[in-house]
């Protein structure tokens, strides 16, 4: 399938912004500045001025001085990111990156995959706490990082540890009972650095029962620089949450004591060295493992009507992974990577059920499935005025074959305050283990291919006021094909219930503007325009199909917009105010079959936040601040997810001691 021509109307509008842009820069004399280093676009530290695919870095100081928690928070400020929560803290959280699958995109903390086998993730669990910086990548980027980087790629950072040695601490209370503390300690020295935190968030919900949250976080990074040429990092995270919630799918208030609980590890170690001055090879280790489940006993020894009585599933997930890559510096701006890795991905599930008509529990799974993977990456800049890069992978899974991917893409400076970019590639994400493998009332199929995506953006940025003002526009278009639905009906007895048949498109328009206008006043906005179709039906013929014929996509607002503003008080405080808007969107009514299509309302939220140290750090002993967050300040009501109401205006007050 070809690629599609980016919209006529949107490149219009990037047509208005670049010939302007141009004729103000001409005649003016650049001001050198620092240009901010990029990671996860190149896997190199590689300016963010010669990068071709669009990148937001948002810096974990910054995301925590506003008061926010959860790394999905800090996501709702990202142009072309639509951030879902069904409800109280804790409930189901998903990412829409550009408009495609909430699978879609690859979550990365210090490069170690935290995704679920086939992209699934829960960003409601994913804490600032002890957080250097993320970085957004958006766009396809299976060729570094394979499987569901299929719109983006999202990296958590673990802040490293400097000299001199910290101690830090912070107690938070507020609304729907809402508790957060944590603590932490980082220090350094010649040649190694350490970081380490604990926390826990707890709440006890909006529901009137059967509400309560806890999640606990660990993590911890070491870095060692044993000579100039050899580096080695070590990272740890561990997570242990459980959320109860009396809702069904349809969001009644019924049951009184089921949870979600979900526990594990993640381990990453990175090494590196260079063998040359021109040749540097690096190791990394990765390894990963969730137990995580689904537990409904009786709500009391009498009940016995209902179709299940007791329902409990386990699952047990491990992957583990090696990637040896080698930098080839042909020139200090013209570098080759070549590299090669495998990996093996495990499940363990079991699923009990008793209820009216006795047993009704599925066959356990007990399966694996292997990967291998080789890529090449060559960047180089020409002249200082032409950047460009690209890129090939070819995986060879176990269970779907050899499937390639590609990208590439250029930066053209028309000034040294004005660029031009354009990238184009290719993206896949494999099956889950449960549409490959499932058993019981629902038959996976282990002939499934991997869903596939063909994209391509174009973009301008340009600076003015010696860098006090950033505008921004970026047009975009994807296509997805081979996506795989779930059928209640299979086209014959004994066929399973997934199969790939549906496609989609998504074509869209982010537009940002960053200023100061005063040394302590910061201001920053973004538009995304977006529209999604489904291209290719599923097999569901009804209305209530996920996947309904030249239908929009679900939970997708065709318009979103963020402003942010923060302003320094002095020497010693802050205030910040943040504003969002989501316009109306698609979402199905799973309250009644056959799950019609509804369209939400739009809404805009507004919070705000203020913070004052009282004390600064001195001889030894710890500053001391304290801050006060307003969530949802003008107490609007809005679902994100229909019958899944929202929290209302919250307060969370607190201190830090840092």
């Amino acid at each position: 399938m070809s690629l599609d021509v980016l919209p006529r109307r949107l490149s219009s509008t990037l047509l208005l912004i670049v010939v302007p842009a141009a004729l103000a820069a001409q005649g003016r004399v650049d001001t050198v500045t620092v240009t901010p280093i990029v990671v996860t676009a190149t896997r190199l530290p590689t300016p963010a001025d010669a990068v071709a695919p669009t990148v937001t870095v948002l810096q974990g100081d910054a995301l925590r001085a506003r008061g926010l928690a959860t790394v999905a928070e800090a996501l709702r400020a990202v142009p072309g990111a639509a951030v879902v929560a069904a409800g109280p803290f804790g409930a189901q959280t998903s990412l829409f990156l550009r408009g495609g699958e909430s699978d879609y995109v690859k979550v990365l903390v210090d490069g170690v995959p935290v995704n679920q086998p086939g992209g699934a993730f829960n960003w409601a669990n994913l804490t600032l706490d002890n957080v250097d910086r993320i970085e957004v990548l958006r766009g396809p980027a299976s060729v570094l990082y394979g499987s569901d980087a299929v719109t983006g790629v999202v990296q958590i950072f673990t802040r490293r540890g400097a000299e001199p040695s910290r101690a830090t601490a912070a107690l938070e209370a507020g609304t729907y009972g809402a508790r957060h503390g944590m603590a932490g300690v980082s220090g350094g020295g010649p040649g190694a650095s350490y970081s380490v935190s604990l926390s826990r968030f707890s709440a006890a919900g909006l529901y009137p029962f059967n509400n309560r949250y806890r999640n606990d976080v660990f993590s911890g990074l070491v870095r060692v620089t044993p000579d100039p040429r050899t580096d080695a990092t070590l990272s740890v995270r561990y997570t242990d949450d459980v959320y109860h919630f009396p809702t069904d799918g349809g969001g009644n208030v019924v049951d009184r004591n089921q949870f979600n609980f979900e526990n594990g590890p993640t381990l990453g170690l990175d090494l590196g060295r260079f063998l040359t001055p021109r040749l540097e090879a690096r190791l990394q280790l990765a390894a990963s493992q969730t137990d995580g489940g689904y537990e409904d006993p009786p709500d009391d020894p009498a009940d016995t009507l209902g179709f299940y009585t007791t329902y409990r599933t386990q699952d047990n997930l491990r992957r583990a992974s090696a990637e040896v890559r080698v930098n080839v510096y042909l020139s200090p701006v013209s570098i080759v990577t070549l590299g090669a890795g495998t990996e093996q991905e495990r499940e363990r599930s079991i699923n009990f059920c008793t209820g009216r008509f006795g047993d009704c529990s599925s066959p356990p799974v007990d399966t694996s499935r292997g990967n291998r993977a080789a890529y090449a990456q060559a960047v180089t800049d020409l002249g200082g005025r032409l950047s460009l890069n690209g890129g090939l992978r070819v995986e060879d899974n176990q269970r779907f074959g050899v499937f390639p991917t590609y990208r590439a893409g250029a930066v053209y400076r028309l000034t040294g305050a004005t660029r031009l970019r354009v990238s184009l590639g290719t993206a896949f994400k494999e099956p889950t283990f449960f549409e490959n493998y499932a058993t019981g009332f629902v038959k996976g199929n282990p002939s499934l291919k991997p869903e596939q995506s063909r994209s391509g953006e174009i973009g301008v940025e340009h600076g003015l006021w010696d860098g006090r003002v950033t505008v921004s526009a970026v047009s975009f278009t994807q296509r997805f094909r081979n996506m795989i639905d779930f059928t209640f009906s299979p086209p014959d007895s004994g066929d399973p219930n997934y199969f790939n048949v549906a496609a989609a498109s998504a074509d869209g328009l982010e537009l940002a503007l960053s200023l100061r206008p005063l040394p302590s006043l910061t201001v920053a906005a973004s538009y995304t325009y977006l529209r999604t179709t489904v291209t290719k039906p599923g097999l569901d013929p009804s209305a209530g199909a996920a996947f309904a014929a030249a239908q929009p996509l679900l939970r997708r607002p065709r318009h979103a917009a963020a402003l942010d503003a923060a302003l320094g008080l002095g020497a010693h405080g802050r205030v910040t105010g943040d504003l969002r808007y989501v316009g109306p969107r698609v979402d199905q009514d799973f309250s009644s079959f056959p799950y019609p299509r509804v369209t939400l309302p739009g809404y805009v939220r507004v919070d705000m936040s203020g913070a004052l140290e009282l004390a600064r750090s001195r001889a030894g002993l710890p500053g001391v601040a304290v801050r006060v967050r307003v969530e949802n300040l003008f107490d609007r009501r809005y679902d994100e997810v229909l019958h899944f109401p929202a929290r209302r205006r919250a307060i969370l007050v607190g201190g830090e001691l840092r």
